[in-house]
């Protein structure tokens, strides 16, 4: 099995000063968690109750929950592999979600499903622990790199996503950015290979990478920004979904 040979830093919430500087930093540069981050700010606005984080990780977004909601994460117990620490978690396995039928009042699960060997099984398990009327926010990636080797198994079409979740009562797909968002995004992860991790060899090479490499990485944000708040570039090549369901 061939190794990841770049890996973007950690995905944590802004819970203290240098957090917040890098989550914000992240947000700016790395177009798939931005629209993941703007879609969910959205969907969390007058969201409260009992609220499900599936695969939350280091639980990134958990400052976007209102006060009064009741906030929980579960994940697999693989925190090494996926560069994440949280002891506020309830690890679960083989996607058997550990709680009783119809107990959530909401769900959400962001870039989980390409990491999920048995993904209709996970979809079941959402389903029967939300309540009647309950909505999950799920959000999967299309254009994305081979990332977290070897735990990356999927890239879900629009209609493989229809199938995926059609035993909910409502199903609702957006793309996430456009063709344009996607270059721009491929554009700076190729810039930052030659930047992080940081490398005897790369540090010879600064000047190119000041010369060349940075201007490039700047225009490239700036693309893909425009196309984003400008909604220019086909969807047929998005960065990924946004799913929006009710049971």
């Amino acid at each position: 099995m061939r190794r990841e040979i770049f890996r973007p830093i950690s995905h944590t919430g802004p819970n203290h000063f240098l957090n917040t500087i890098k989550f914000y930093a992240r947000i700016f540069v790395d177009f798939q968690v931005l629209t993941v981050y703007i879609n969910l700010r959205n969907f969390l606005k007058e969201k409260n109750g009992k609220i499900l984080d599936v695969g939350c990780g280091a639980s990134p977004y958990r400052h976007l929950f209102k006060n009064d909601a009741n906030y929980l994460g579960i994940d697999i117990n693989t925190q090494d592999n996926f560069d994440y620490s949280n002891k506020e978690i309830i690890f679960f396995k083989n996607n058997d979600i550990p709680l009783k039928e119809e107990t959530i009042d909401h769900i959400i699960c962001t870039e989980v499903f390409e990491h999920v060997l048995k993904p209709h099984h996970l979809v079941t398990e959402i389903r029967r622990v939300l309540k009647k009327n309950g909505e999950a926010f799920i959000t999967i990636p299309w254009s994305a790199r081979y990332h977290y080797i070897p735990y990356d198994y999927f890239r879900f079409t629009e209609a493989a996503l229809e199938n995926l979740f059609q035993e909910f009562n409502t199903i609702k797909i957006y793309p996430r950015g456009s063709d344009l968002t996607t270059i721009s995004s491929k554009i700076i992860v190729v810039c930052m290979r030659w930047v992080y991790p940081i490398t005897p060899f790369k540090l010879i090479l600064c000047p190119i990478t000041l010369c060349f490499i940075f201007p490039l990485m700047s225009l490239s944000i700036s693309l893909g920004h425009i196309s984003f708040w400008l909604n220019l570039g086909s969807k047929d090549d998005p960065l990924g979904y946004t799913i929006y369901l009710k049971k």
